[in-house]
């Protein structure tokens, strides 16, 4: 019988995590607590922009890219340019998750929707069982052979209440759902709280989405043919860069964010601040009749993250637990959704290997993936390190990658260094 992994959370680390263990030969079972996969992703987009693109890279040639050409095949804008950032593709909201669900059953893996996990069974220091709740169903149980952790560190409305600005009703939805679960803090792991520079925890999340027909019809149409609109904002509408420095993606925390509202064209009209009042919005041309769609009270705010992370080595083995890995956000401060796949399918290809009792593997820090999942984790041990955020599409990740000469655009050199890594295609072989 093909050993087991459970894998609890169908954000886009989760379903990475998934494809990784059945390309590693093991049965994968997934639970999401609500009625779609991808978490964030369901109204994020932005794809291979600065160092995304050879991150991205560096993974199709270990062989687990699978999400990433998904996502290429769903783009409704490829290589285009908004400030700081380079070569980005914006996939389409609206077709990504039935196209990344499809991938998951036609891989084998079977899903369990609007199964919120509740409670686990833990002996000797593993997990073997999860118990879920269904939403007007049956309860449901698996028993695994090792587990991955992936349920996202956002929210519920509690957390939103005490570090942000009050449940502004996002794509989370934690009232119609429940509120995430982790199964290593409820095993006893104690979760590492993300801080801001003044000190608070957490951190808010990084773009809020309009209706785009609620914006003028020269808005939609500069969107709708270069995926991208940069309007200026009158001085005295502008929002503060402290303003900036509260959220999540501090990639975006450049003074043209302020200056400018800058929508990029993901289905929705993506705003790249992390929320602006609706009476303010409205006094800026072209934005008189402007809606949120994301999360719906968007001009309050918006969800807070960061508030729930495991320690962990660089093989994403949660520590204190034998048979437990993460990926996402729970492995730490990295923010985006190029992130979420690497580290997912690093934790499920791992998983795999603990099922089969096999060792896990790191990805070598001459790989961007691999320094980044060390370097992160060596930051967090800090004050300091846990009020930063981390990416390879900016900020202090993206800085220390160019020093690295970790950043290129050529296709073939990132397969070669892969190649001298000895990774290439490790994630699409069977482990046992």
């Amino acid at each position: 019988m093909a050993k087991k992994v459970v894998i609890v959370g169908g954000g886009w680390a989760g379903c990475a995590a998934a494809l990784a263990v059945r390309k590693a030969g093991c049965e994968a079972e997934l639970f999401e607590r609500a009625d779609m996969l991808l978490g964030t992703g369901l109204v994020g987009g932005i794809m291979r922009n600065n160092g995304r693109f050879a991150a991205t890279e560096e993974a199709i040639a270990m062989g687990g890219g699978d999400l990433f050409q998904i996502a290429d095949a769903n783009a409704r804008h490829k290589n285009i340019e908004f400030p700081g950032h380079k070569h980005a593709s914006l996939y389409d909201v609206s077709t990504i998750e039935p196209a990344v669900r499809k991938a998951l059953l036609a891989a084998g893996v079977t899903v369990h929707m609007q199964s919120r996990v509740r409670d686990i069974e833990v002996k000797d220091g593993a997990i073997t069982k999860v118990f879920a709740d269904v939403f007007h169903g049956e309860p449901v149980e698996a028993s695994g052979d090792a587990f991955v952790d992936v349920a996202g560190t956002a929210g519920p409305q509690g957390n939103c209440m005490k570090y942000g600005n009050g449940c502004a009703m996002c794509i989370y939805r934690c009232p119609t759902f429940g509120p995430r679960f982790s199964i290593a803090a409820k095993a006893g792991v104690k979760e590492i709280l993300g801080e801001k520079a003044d000190g608070t925890f957490g951190a808010m999340s990084g773009s809020c989405k309009l209706h785009k027909d609620s914006l003028a019809k020269d808005i939609q149409d500069k969107l709708n043919a270069t995926g991208v609109a940069i309007i200026p904002v009158p001085a005295s509408l502008q929002k503060d860069l402290g303003s900036l420095a509260k959220k999540a993606c501090q990639q975006y925390a450049l003074k043209e964010f302020a200056e400018n509202i800058i929508l990029l064209d993901t289905g929705h009209a993506k705003l790249m601040t992390s929320y602006y009042p609706l009476e303010i919005l409205r006094q800026v041309p072209g934005f008189e009749n402007a809606r949120f769609e994301d999360p719906y009270a968007g001009g309050i705010g918006n969800s807070m993250r960061y508030l729930g992370m495991l320690p962990r080595d660089n093989a994403l083995k949660v520590e204190g637990l034998k048979n437990v890995f993460c990926g996402g956000e729970k492995a730490g401060l990295l923010v985006g959704h190029t992130e979420a796949i690497i580290t997912g399918t690093l934790a499920g290809n791992n998983a795999a290997r603990a099922a089969c009792g096999l060792a896990p593997i790191e990805i070598p820090a001459t790989l961007a993936c691999g320094d980044a999942i060390a370097f992160v984790r060596q930051e967090m041990q800090t004050k300091a390190g846990l009020a930063k955020k981390y990416t390879f599409s900016g900020s202090v990740y993206f800085e220390r990658m160019q020093k690295q000469e970790l950043y290129t655009t050529d296709i073939a050199a990132i397969g070669a260094r892969v190649e001298k890594a000895g990774m290439s295609g490790i994630f699409a072989r069977p482990v046992c």
